[in-house]
């Protein structure tokens, strides 16, 4: 005989607008409830918390009878449960006849959403309509009950964070003055720069072969430019960021001045990126030489 119940994987993340949100998710039991359903009653499961830009969720069912499986918001929902009131739904991610899939939804914004499962038969007699349309009549018949069990689960992800990589002042030269700053962990990862100087330079990030390159005067500053996206000529006070992905390799800040100049003159230069600082093994492995 075969399990008669429902997994709901409450699969939830929240994914920012930024593009490390590229690397894989992974998903870990928590928490578990039975519960049973009737013939044409409802039952709200976990309600949802995303975070500012919403995040998506995944739920895997399991069910001997068919079931119709919603995203509603959490104040709609709780505002008609009261004796009376309208029955007032917006739905989302509506999926009907449901007894064996997989349910996903992403969930736009962070106003909280709430898992609801509705039993599709039909009462033995007539009953009471106390739910609305939608979902169909809620009354409860004690016969006949659709067991769910619900398996919740958390989501895991690489977690990020500002550091700051580079906090200097110092002398400047004719020489270009090279920093080995960073090798990117993951794609899209952000840098930001901050330079502050008496006089012009160029600020450009290159791979560090490149930058070598030109330390050594076997590539042109020129030459080199053209090959990086990540460049500002004439800086004197500028903040300005970058991206990376992992096939970029290491990064090397190469920082000249503009025009020539006589005496003592120091420029500050920070440097902070977005670094993987908890499970990092989870990021997507760095592409094949």
């Amino acid at each position: 005989m075969r399990n008669l119940s429902i997994f709901a994987a409450v699969l939830f993340c929240a994914f920012a607008a930024n593009s490390y949100a590229q690397n894989p998710v992974f998903w870990t039991a928590a928490d578990s409830e039975t519960i049973p359903l009737e013939p044409a009653s409802v039952h709200a499961g976990r309600v949802y918390h995303p975070a500012v830009g919403g995040g998506d969720m995944h739920v895997q069912i399991d069910s001997r009878y068919p079931v119709t499986v919603a995203m509603a918001w959490a104040d709609e929902w709780n505002a008609a449960m009261h004796p009376g009131a309208p029955a007032n739904f917006s739905f989302l991610c509506v999926k009907e006849h449901v007894t064996s899939a997989i349910y996903e939804c992403h969930l736009p914004s962070e106003r909280p959403m709430i898992l609801t499962f509705h039993d599709e038969r039909r009462p033995e007699k007539p009953v009471i309509t106390t739910i609305g349309v939608i979902l169909g009549p809620g009354a409860r018949q004690f016969f006949s009950p659709n067991e769910l069990h619900i398996q919740y689960y958390r989501c895991l992800q690489p977690e990020f964070n500002w550091r700051r990589i580079l906090n200097e002042k110092y002398q400047i030269t004719a020489a270009p003055k090279v920093y080995s700053l960073m090798t990117p962990d993951h794609d899209g990862q952000e840098l930001s720069l901050k330079i502050k100087s008496p006089i012009p330079l160029t600020v450009a990030l290159l791979p560090s072969h490149l930058a070598d390159q030109v330390y050594d005067k076997t590539v042109t500053l020129t030459d080199a430019l053209d090959k990086t996206g990540c460049k500002e000529r004439g800086v004197q006070s500028m903040s300005f960021n970058c991206t990376f992905n992992v096939a970029n390799g290491t990064q090397t800040l190469l920082i000249l001045p503009d025009i020539d100049f006589s005496g003592h003159k120091k420029a500050t230069v920070e440097a902070n990126t977005v670094k993987c600082v908890e499970r990092c093994e989870l990021l997507s492995p760095p592409p094949n030489p």
